[in-house]
């Protein structure tokens, strides 16, 4: 994920339910049951092992749900994102890109035709470079220049790194509910943070969030895939069947944890980075996959 936070697009959470408890659905019956409960607010919702899947135009729709209540022993190892799972992240790159667009003011493509254009840059800078605000600078950068045609001067290049900057100037913004749950969690279980990025951006924004001391390990690593949470889970003496992966992002922390055999919980953001958004996938035979509406739910499961 983003090493820290901006004016994107808000993607909101579009797999909507309607309140209650969760009841057993198909996967192809899904698209139809959020269409209908588009103003609901989703329960939190166990997903099951071993579904079909369907290819849903959204990147959180439930692929099949069950009412039976699932609360793990103590003993767990519980692995976490960090950005947009612990604190805010992606809010504060959302609003500097929006002063990004509106500074460069384009006179031919529209606001919308610029973010994509900068989603494509920063695919780029970051097979080259990384994630982390650096890498960010580069992007928003090399996106004036490309949709100029003209070198950045050098009070246009302070501009726009003021843009960078204004994310690494915010404080940290510990989600609701995070610090009294996770202090819970603990207690009961191993606690890893699992995150992706610039290691000492990363952290020193756990530092400054005073989260620190709940975790066992701390692990930053340059790309979160399958093959990734394996090595990890080798490191760390994992047992996968008693091994979680708790985060936002279906594209890092729920897809690649399930396909390397891990158990995931998926706790949505209402402004997950786009680069992140992707369809979840069931889970595997002997495997869940656990969807909440908070990190506070986390301590009713586990």
């Amino acid at each position: 994920m983003r090493n820290a936070v901006a004016g994107r697009q808000q993607q909101g959470r579009e797999s909507k339910h309607a309140p209650g408890r969760a009841k057993d659905v198909h996967p192809r019956d899904c698209i139809a049951e959020r269409s209908a409960h588009q103003a609901g607010e989703p329960p939190s919702a166990i997903i099951a092992a071993g579904e079909a899947s369907v290819s849903p135009p959204t990147y959180n729709l439930r692929v099949t749900a069950n009412t039976e209540p699932l609360r793990m022993p103590p003993g767990q190892t519980l692995l976490f994102d960090a950005d947009d799972t612990l604190w805010e992240n992606n809010i504060y790159f959302e609003r500097a890109i929006s002063s990004f667009i509106s500074y460069l003011d384009h006179r031919v493509h529209t606001p919308e035709e610029v973010r994509e254009h900068l989603n494509h840059v920063e695919r780029a800078t970051i097979k080259a470079h990384g994630y982390g605000l650096q890498s960010f600078r580069r992007s928003l950068i090399s996106c004036f220049e490309q949709l100029t045609d003209q070198p950045v001067s050098p009070e246009k290049h302070e501009r726009i790194v003021s843009f960078a900057q204004s994310i690494a100037d915010q404080e940290i913004e510990v989600l609701p509910g995070v610090s009294k749950t996770i202090t819970v969690l603990a207690e009961r279980h191993r606690c890893i943070l699992v995150t992706k990025g610039a290691d000492a951006e990363q952290r020193e924004k756990l530092r400054r969030s005073g989260l620190a001391q709940h975790f066992a390990a701390v692990e930053v690593l340059a790309e979160k895939n399958d093959t990734a949470y394996r090595l990890l889970a080798e490191k760390h003496d994992c047992d996968p069947t008693r091994t979680w992966m708790i985060g936002n992002s279906p594209k890092s922390d729920i897809n690649p944890a399930l396909a390397a055999g891990l158990h995931a919980v998926f706790i949505p953001h209402d402004f997950t980075w786009v680069l992140e958004h992707e369809v979840v996938n069931p889970a595997p035979a002997g495997q869940h996959l656990l969807e909440l509406n908070s990190f506070v739910e986390l301590g009713d499961h586990f």
